[in-house]
């Protein structure tokens, strides 16, 4: 037997499902494919199912080609098929089914910003596979990002972990470069997180763009000038979207140590749910993040 729901306003939300029949969440990965690339996907997608039971999740890659690494055209046409299938064996067993209706797949791409070359090659490849699909915003601009780049830069020595324990890191940086990709519309983009981010540390955030020449060594000055010393360079990237040498690169032409980039921090999973199930209409709970201390 069930249990009773708990009566009350603090009563615990009920349980959320994949409804019967919803399309696929189909997370668009972009970048150099390879085992890292791989093993980030896959930890995101497990967020989503974990999050959303019965969800189907499956990982294309734009730069996809192959069994191993299936491109987002053909995770699609596989998700239509696999519609498809399932409708004619429900038919087959006498079983009453209504025809597949509504898009086979909603895609996800797994970027913080509006990286707009790489949002027209995801764009093409939900076209050129001639399936009903549905593309979805980017993750960000969102809180919990600005906290996964909290967690970034407290794990590489570069800021407190939170604001409740009052012990020195002598290596905390007083200015924050958020690093992007995707030319201006990105750094402004990047550039609401980084207040968050701002808010969180309690130091000046500025966003600058890691494919435009001279803009981290210009935004590096700016905060040099305005009374910042030890400088810290976060990347507002997943990871597989960028080679790491241009963090490398872009670290030491600011002259100060970088963070990792946000990889399959839990939040990662939970932005990519939260903007499939927005797509679908349906609304599980908002994901929560580590509150402000």
């Amino acid at each position: 037997m069930p249990r009773p729901r708990q009566p009350g306003r603090h009563r615990r939300p009920e349980p959320l499902a994949a409804p019967e029949g919803a399309p696929a969440l189909v997370l668009a990965v972009p970048g150099t494919t390879g085992t890292a690339t791989r093993s980030l996907a896959e930890e995101v997608v497990s967020i989503a199912r974990s999050e959303l039971p019965g969800l189907d999740a499956r990982i294309g890659y734009v730069d996809g080609d192959g069994p191993e690494f299936p491109s987002v055209q053909s995770v699609l046409s596989r998700a239509a098929d696999d519609r498809t299938a399932r409708y004619e064996q429900a038919l087959a067993a006498g079983v009453e089914a209504k025809e597949p209706e509504g898009p086979v797949a909603i895609v996800v791409p797994l970027l913080a910003g509006p990286d707009s070359a790489l949002l027209r090659r995801i764009r093409q490849a939900v076209m050129d596979s001639r399936v009903a699909a549905e593309l979805t915003d980017v993750l960000g601009p969102h809180p919990l990002l600005a906290e996964a780049l909290h967690v970034r830069l407290s794990e590489a020595g570069l800021a407190r972990a939170d604001r409740a324990r009052l012990f020195t890191v002598t290596t905390a940086a007083d200015g924050i470069i958020l690093a992007s990709t995707g030319g201006e519309e990105a750094v402004q983009a990047a550039g609401i997180t980084g207040m968050l981010l701002a808010a969180r540390l309690a130091v000046p955030v500025m966003s600058a763009a890691l494919d435009q020449e001279g803009s981290i060594a210009t935004v590096a000055e700016q905060l040099r000038s305005s009374g910042s010393h030890q400088l810290a360079l976060a990347p507002y990237l997943i990871g597989p979207e960028i080679e790491a040498e241009v963090i490398e690169r872009a670290a030491k032409e600011a002259d100060c140590p970088a963070a990792e980039a946000l990889g399959a921090y839990p939040a990662i999973g939970k932005l990519a749910l939260a903007k499939y199930t927005t797509a679908l209409g349906i609304t599980p709970q908002q994901p929560q993040g580590v509150p402000v201390r």
